[in-house]
């Protein structure tokens, strides 16, 4: 069955007859007889009862004709929808979790009170994991640090980071002022941070002896604390950490010492959810770290 001969049986049912739905419809008499009766062969029942040149409702007339009605419903519910571009319906956004925990609280309370009609769903992972899950169709968008492949996505800057390595507090300096640390404390490979840390290392000839994987900022902070090793990671989340005082913080000189997170979609899979989303992150002050 399609939508078109749903719409020619019941204007047939509403009009009481084929003459009456052809001039509804706009059709030849002929071409909607002919797609009765070809509805009739494709379910292999007769939906009407044929005295003459009148026709009475079947049993199985009856039965699809409310099923027509609400298949119709929804068709055209499904269209309105598709052509309004108010913001509504499921909403799949990725973020990184520093991410989550720090930038978007404030933008995903005002993008719910601006549009209630949309259901947001999260999903934390690092780029490589999330960018495969937009590209796998499984997410519309997604937050995640540069750098990112162009080819298949539109981006747009959302949040501007400073990237510190952090150790415990009365550690001293880190890099050719001081010494390497032999444990680096990271996310699983795949995270940005993690890679950039390792290409710090790699930059002065030095490498971990040893990389402890945890899955929280926060784990890997109280790490940091104990006097395990150094992570590095966006500023930003030592304000979400209470006992950040009891770390020593080491900023990465000019040039290595600012990371871009930006907001991917894949390209041509722009939508009202997604524009909704990007209106909001590019307000003034939202970029900055």
């Amino acid at each position: 069955m399609d939508l078109s001969d749903l719409r020619i049986f019941t204007a047939v049912v509403r009009e009481g007859g084929v003459t009456r739905a052809a001039e509804k419809l706009n059709r030849v008499q002929s071409n909607v007889t002919t797609r009765i009766r070809q509805l009739e062969e494709n379910l292999g029942v007769d939906l009407f009862l044929r005295e003459g040149k009148r026709l009475h409702l079947a049993p199985a007339g009856q039965l699809l004709l409310s099923y027509a009605d609400r298949l119709l419903t929804l068709a055209d519910e499904a269209r309105a929808s598709i052509r309004d571009p108010h913001p509504r319906g499921l909403f799949r956004l990725g973020a990184m979790e520093s991410t989550a925990a720090v930038r978007l609280p404030g933008a995903i309370n005002q993008y719910s009170r601006l549009y209630p009609e949309v259901t947001l769903e999260l999903r934390i992972g690092n780029p490589v994991v999330l960018s495969g899950a937009i590209l796998a169709g499984e997410l519309d968008a997604a937050l995640v640090s540069e750098p990112i492949a162009d080819a298949p996505f539109e981006k747009m800057l959302a949040f501007e980071e400073e990237p510190v390595i952090v150790s415990a507090a009365g550690h001293p300096p880190v890099g050719r002022k001081g010494g390497f640390p032999a444990t680096m404390i990271a996310f699983e490979h795949g995270c940005p941070h993690r890679k950039r840390l390792e290409n710090w290392y790699a930059r002065h000839g030095e490498m971990p002896e040893r990389v402890v994987e945890l899955g929280s900022y926060h784990a890997m902070l109280g790490c940091v604390v104990a006097g395990m090793g150094i992570a590095l990671l966006p500023r930003s989340v030592l304000t979400t950490f209470p006992e950040s005082k009891r770390l020593t913080v080491h900023r990465l000189p000019a040039g290595e010492n600012r990371s871009k997170t930006v907001l991917i979609w894949r390209k041509g899979a722009n939508s009202p959810n997604i524009a909704a989303l990007r209106e909001i992150l590019s307000r003034p002050g939202r970029s900055k770290a």
